[in-house]
């Protein structure tokens, strides 16, 4: 990538991520602050396998650490990042926020011993953290998330004030609850980042530098690349294994689609849709299996699973949003009567087949996981190294390959390697900062939710206006999910859904799994949803192409993430729930499934499209959508139904010759 592609890439972060606007560092401050964040990555990797501290002192000091390093690295405004430059107060709220936490890990055990009974002195201390949290939050997460946050602390101290509770009692307990409890800000999230979270980002962060985002669209160039439109379904398979890495849908829309999008488009693809396919795409890379970002982790607490099982469940569920967007992006391109790129362009078997070997890290990863012998911060801190070992072998077999001797080869490769690893070190500390920050603040609204008994009284409403419309329920929780989600990471929209709405599904009489499941495919897709859809806005600025129509597009491709969850919450089976205990009956059932969930898809792609060999009269894109919908739906009547008319729709429009669309990309 060249330095006019990656001032491209930075700009584009900058604006559309906010972990990616930080404070420009030069000179010795650089290095300081790079060598602090790298101290902060390893001290991550040591403490989560090693201590063995009471759970408020190693997660107060943690939080520390990451409020010290968040207010060094992200300013309180734009208009403040210029090289070396950070205010006087910032330098106070990070000492102060930061200094807040260590006095609660100084003074941990006689807090506890206390019981809530905390002094003047320490609700100060308390609120002064809670705030200087909250204030890093706006700077690197967003403001929506603190909305809700302050919404439900204006209603905690109202619901309070209603029973005549004095004022100072009421800031004692809310401040021992939120700040000195793991029933607040180092809860369930916060502790479950410390623990799974950092090592994972670490471990993402460590694969990137071993060149696997290269290999993977080289590899999805080779699978895909000779099709009918091959750009876009390059891009499809790419992000998808690039995104399953990053976790980011903003990051990995901008970095994979800076090489995917300008192919699309010489291809013959719209701009908008270009940009559409890339967000798309990369927003699903968070439900990918086996990292699926950083939420998995969550997931597999709150639903109280191995992590490895909460990856097998989520597989089939992916591969049907990824067929659903491979769909789209195959009928536009038949549409369009795109080809694909040229078979002297494309990597060789061979050349994929020399370089296999960077998936050792991902193999290793899962094979630990899944044979469940080692702890998950054991697999991951393993596979870190096999990462750093595997890139280092990369290097030399590079520098072989330029004519380098074998002693200057593994010399200039092993300081490389190194100095790669100490990038990859500093550089995930960013990352683990925002989603830290962003647990701090789901636990409070989960701290909010369990001291006033909100939850209770949202399922009570929710359940009572359903009624036996179960339908109803979804929808209210699909809009709650995405609404939220506009603006505000997948890990902390999930926490906070995981802790509100996923109780109501269950009440509704939805399995936990789908209801977990279910909160957390609506909390991603928000990123493609307009208004605030911001990595479809990252990709239409990548591809230099309208937001708001790139916004559309991207939402008409990921269809099937608005579909897929309704699916295995009316059949739970596609969660490996409930599924008869004979291996070949469970095959059969995970078969007619993803058969009829393809069928389905395809159907509700062609009527959005409105071209299948030729344009499709409207009524029939309407009968198309609705046939697609039977299909999906888990009965044998309406898949029957759904299959005859899909086959009777397709031998109609396989009358005649090919009528490609006029270079028109519908919206």
């Amino acid at each position: 990538m060249d330095n006019g592609v990656h001032e491209q890439v930075d700009a584009v972060l900058r604006k559309f991520d906010r972990e990616s606007n930080t404070r420009v560092w030069q000179g010795w401050p650089q290095t300081v602050v790079n060598a602090f964040m790298a101290l902060v990555a390893v001290y991550c990797i040591y403490s989560t396998l090693f201590s063995n501290a009471q759970p408020e002192a190693r997660l107060s000091f943690f939080l520390g650490v990451m409020v010290l390093s968040g207010y060094l690295l992200f300013p309180a405004s734009r208009k403040h990042v210029r090289p070396n430059y950070i205010p006087w107060y910032d330098i106070i709220l990070g000492l102060l926020g930061s200094g807040c936490f260590f006095y609660f890990t100084a003074n941990s055990l006689h807090i506890i011993k206390e019981m809530g009974r905390i002094t003047p002195t320490e609700i100060t201390i308390g609120i002064l953290g809670l705030l200087c949290l909250m204030e890093l939050c706006r700077r690197c997460v967003g403001i929506p998330i603190l909305v809700v946050a302050g919404c439900l602390l204006v209603y905690v101290f109202c619901n309070k004030l209603s029973f005549h509770t004095p004022l100072k009692i009421i800031l004692r307990e809310v401040t021992s609850t939120l700040f000195y409890s793991t029933s607040g800000v180092i809860g369930t999230p916060v502790n479950v980042c410390f623990t799974y979270i950092a090592l994972f980002i670490i471990f993402g962060a460590f694969l990137e530098r071993t060149g696997i985002a290269e290999f993977f669209i080289a590899l999805a160039n080779r699978l895909a690349g000779w099709s009918s439109g091959g750009p876009a379904k390059v891009a499809v398979i790419a992000s998808a294994l690039c995104g399953m890495v990053s976790g980011s849908s903003v990051g990995n829309t901008v970095t994979t689609g800076s090489l995917t999008i300008p192919m699309m488009k010489k291809a013959g693809y719209k701009p908008e849709f270009a940009g559409a396919v890339e967000a798309a795409a990369s927003t699903g890379g968070q439900i990918m299996p086996p990292i699926m970002g950083a939420a998995a982790f969550l997931m597999a607490e709150y639903m109280d699973l191995p992590y490895f099982q909460v990856a097998l469940k989520a597989m089939l569920p992916a591969l049907l949003y990824f067929a659903g967007i491979f769909i789209a992006v195959h009928l536009e391109a038949k549409a369009l009567g795109l080809k694909g790129i040229s078979s002297k362009d494309l990597p060789s078997w061979g050349r994929l087949l020399r370089t296999v070997y960077l998936l050792l890290p991902l193999v290793l990863l899962v094979w630990l996981v899944a044979s469940g012998r080692r702890t998950m911060a054991f697999a991951a801190a393993l596979s870190i190294a096999a990462a750093f070992v595997v890139g280092l072998v990369h290097l030399v077999a590079t520098a072989k390959f330029a004519g380098e001797s074998w002693d200057r080869a593994v010399a200039l490769s092993l300081k490389k390697a190194l100095k790669l690893a100490y990038q990859a070190l500093f550089t995930s500390t960013r990352g683990t900062i925002t989603v830290t920050v962003a647990c701090g603040i789901a636990g409070i609204i989960a701290g909010c939710i369990t001291t006033t008994g909100l939850a209770s009284i949202m399922i009570n409403a929710i359940v009572n206006y359903a009624g036996n419309a179960t339908f109803i329920g979804l929808i209210l929780t699909m809009l709650c999910c995405i609404v939220l989600g506009m603006g505000v990471p997948t890990t902390a929209n999930y926490c906070i859904m995981a802790s509100t709405c996923a109780p109501i599904l269950c009440q509704l009489g939805f399995p936990k799994v789908a209801a977990h499941f279910f909160v957390f495919y609506f909390g991603i897709i928000a990123d493609i949803t307009p208004p605030v859809a911001l990595a479809a806005y990252a990709g239409a600025s990548i591809a230099k192409a309208n937001p708001v129509k790139t916004g559309l597009n991207a939402t008409k491709l990921a269809i099937a993430a608005f579909i897929v969850p309704y699916m295995f919450a009316y059949n739970p089976q596609m969660l490996l729930v409930d599924l008869p205990s004979n291996l070949w009956m469970k095959l059969g059932y995970l078969t007619i499934i993803a058969v009829t969930g393809l069928l389905g898809l395809f159907a509700i792609g062609a009527g959005l499209n409105g071209f299948l060999r030729r344009r499709i009269p409207a009524v029939l894109r309407v009968i198309l959508v609705l046939a697609g919908l039977l299909l999906i739906h888990p009965n044998l009547v309406t898949d029957l139904i759904g299959f005859a008319v899909v086959l009777g729709s397709f031998l109609w429009l396989r009358r005649g010759t090919v009528d490609y669309r006029d270079n028109v990309s519908v919206v």
